[in-house]
């Protein structure tokens, strides 16, 4: 097995235990803190998919883009688009949100910082 297909696998394995984690957390009566857990593990999950994407990309390419993502989707709740996609369709709102949070933001830096670190040690390691 390539080094490559090992990164995509691990990545991969990465992302089903973030979805679930952030879920149990999400739904958890522990207010801004189990809020910001989840924008923590949404960064993380969304640095993860990305690096599925695009694996050979460095570590700091990786999460400027998934920092930008996060950013962008919390952006977005500013709008009205937000609410009327989980009104259409509920589930949307785990991805888009649906009101804007300026803590977000930090949680999200915290995320993707963390999950690029953590890359780049592996990638250190290997």
């Amino acid at each position: 097995m390539d080094s490559l297909t090992r990164r995509r696998i691990i990545l991969g394995i990465s992302a089903c235990a973030l979805v679930p984690l952030g879920l149990f957390l999400r739904f958890l009566p522990w207010g801004l803190v189990a809020d910001l857990a989840g924008g923590v593990l949404y960064a993380a999950l969304i640095y993860v998919v990305v690096a599925f994407i695009v694996p050979t990309r460095s570590w700091h390419t990786v999460g400027a883009w998934a920092l930008g993502w996060c950013v962008a989707v919390e952006l977005l709740q500013l709008t009205s688009l937000p609410r009327e996609a989980a009104a259409l369709f509920p589930p949307s709102r785990l991805i888009l949100g649906t009101g804007f949070a300026a803590m977000d933001l930090l949680a999200y830096i915290v995320g993707a910082l963390t999950a690029a670190l953590a890359d780049r040690a592996a990638r250190r390691r290997t």
